[in-house]
């Protein structure tokens, strides 16, 4: 018995010494190794291997899905072709300050001496095939192709474009096709969910959300000679890369809120925040375009100060808010108004304005003959007035293309106005194109026959009747310096009347 009992005790110990042995190999044994993330063709774009599923929902009204589904199938890859262009034509030479915005890839990128290509988005407005996209986006293309979101292809002509505000429309011949509403920009609030819809790096149909961040915003992008560009952008941290520029800022009912046009990079990548233009503007400017073929700009005639505590203290003003007028134009529509260079304008319309780019925004969405009250400080008294708005020229008249640029016998030459599509492929606003030179005192000038004057010494020639006006003030110097371009893009000086 005792020997039984023994055997037993010695078969237990051996049991348990052997788990023992087997549970300390295990323990000292190395950690199975992960396989390693595999690496795509493309090194800049790895695997990830998150393969796991959750029954998580969003709570209700943060489902971007929705949204997402309603407006893909309306936001378009819009391709463009260049031609070859001189060396100082190209948007290679892109003002390196601008680049920060536009960056060098998809849309803006760099056109070899041949010519080249790029990439932008563009949005499906109306289902007869009208599309909304940044003017930088289609700027001097030879060729503009719209790629639908189910891969079919359409050759766009351009309908019109307006570099102040950085918006262009295009034409398919298609019908029945997806659009996006109108959503309103105004009731944007800072903090709500947004989604951003385009191609960037050619990545069609991509979807990105973010927040609100700031209304109002003016990074001085669209920076001209006249200052008559438009800035009032949203500010979102919806991610948007090159390429996504003439995409849609939709809030979560699938609306449009906004164009997007640019973002804040170093590199020329997302780097936290881009921008867009408000849909209350982007209305506006396309119904001018399809209507007249040019934006008919409302001006007030106000040269603006931003209210800040030292411009407070020095003209002792009552509070931080409004803007205050430095100036007025003449026979502006502030000063028939009875405005007076010293007032703080407060509000247009009933909505608050403290910066000079919200109070462009609120006139820029009216036209030359509309009415709009004005609020304004006069000390500390308040006041509100009704003004009438009115063009660059002073007056209440709808502005069209073809009046705007009737041609002008001078000289003996033919001045004559210049095609919205062609301003737009060789970047120039207005100017005006010479014919006729053999038979003319322009003869001996070296000009050829369709030069399209852009300047004439420090001023710019938007139309032909300035060719005259500017010459004629020169005759009494001792003359003066025509410049401009020729259609395949040449720059080119002229003096005119100096020995």
């Amino acid at each position: 018995m005792q020997a039984k009992q023994m055997m037993l005790g010695l078969l237990g110990s051996a049991i348990l010494g052997g788990g023992v042995a087997v549970g300390g190999y295990k323990l000292l044994e190395p950690a199975p190794q992960a396989p390693q993330s595999a690496v795509a063709s493309d090194p800049n774009v790895r695997y990830t291997s998150a393969m796991r599923s959750s029954g998580y929902a969003a709570p209700e009204g943060l489902n971007f899905v929705a949204a997402a589904t309603a407006v893909t199938p309306a936001v378009v890859h819009v391709m463009t072709e260049y031609a070859a262009a001189p060396a100082d034509h190209r948007r290679a030479q892109m003002d390196p300050f601008l680049r920060q915005f536009f960056g060098d890839g998809g849309e803006g990128q760099e056109q070899p001496q041949g010519g080249g290509q790029g990439s932008g988005s563009g949005v499906i407005i109306a289902a007869n095939g009208y599309i909304v996209t940044n003017n930088h986006v289609i700027d001097k293309a030879s060729k503009i192709t719209v790629v639908m979101d189910d891969k079919r292809k359409y050759d766009a002509e351009l309908v019109g474009a307006d570099p102040n505000t950085d918006l262009a429309v295009l034409k398919v011949k298609a019908d029945n096709l997806p659009f996006v509403k109108y959503g309103n920009s105004d009731d944007l609030k800072v903090g709500q969910w947004v989604l951003a819809v385009g191609n960037p790096f050619n990545l069609n149909s991509t979807v990105t959300a973010g927040i609100i961040s700031a209304k109002g915003r003016n990074i001085n992008i669209l920076r001209r000679e006249d200052n008559m560009g438009i800035e009032s952008f949203i500010q979102t941290d919806a991610v948007v890369n090159p390429g996504n520029s003439g995409g849609a800022l939709v809030n979560l009912s699938g609306d449009l809120v906004g164009i997007n046009s640019a973002i804040a990079s170093h590199t020329g990548s997302y780097e936290g925040y881009s921008f867009a233009i408000p849909s209350a503007l982007v209305s506006k400017v396309v119904d001018d375009l399809l209507k007249y073929k040019v934006v008919q700009r409302a001006l007030l005639g106000v040269q603006m100060r931003e209210v800040d505590a030292t411009l407070a203290s020095e003209k002792k003003l009552p509070g931080l808010n409004g803007l205050y007028v430095a100036a007025l134009t003449p026979n502006s529509a502030a000063a028939a108004a009875g405005l007076k260079e010293g007032d703080v304008i407060t509000e247009i319309n009933g909505l608050p304005v403290n910066t000079s780019s919200q109070l462009q925004e609120q006139v820029a969405r009216f036209r030359p003959g509309d009415q709009v009250k004005v609020t304004y400080l006069r000390g500390t008294a308040p006041a509100t007035v009704t003004a009438t708005l009115r063009n660059a020229t002073g007056t209440t008249a709808v502005v069209r293309e073809a009046a705007a640029a009737a041609a002008v016998k001078y000289e003996g030459a033919t001045l004559s106005a210049v095609p919205a599509p062609q301003q737009n492929k060789l970047g120039i606003a207005g100017g005006a194109a010479i014919t006729g030179i053999k038979g003319s005192n322009f003869r001996e000038s070296g000009m050829a026959d369709g030069f399209i004057i852009t300047r004439i010494d420090k001023n710019l020639v938007r139309k032909p009747a300035d060719v005259q006006t500017y010459l004629d003030q020169a005759r009494d110097n001792a003359g003066a310096l025509v410049e401009g371009v020729y259609p395949d893009g040449r720059k080119a000086f002229y003096p005119i009347g100096q020995e």
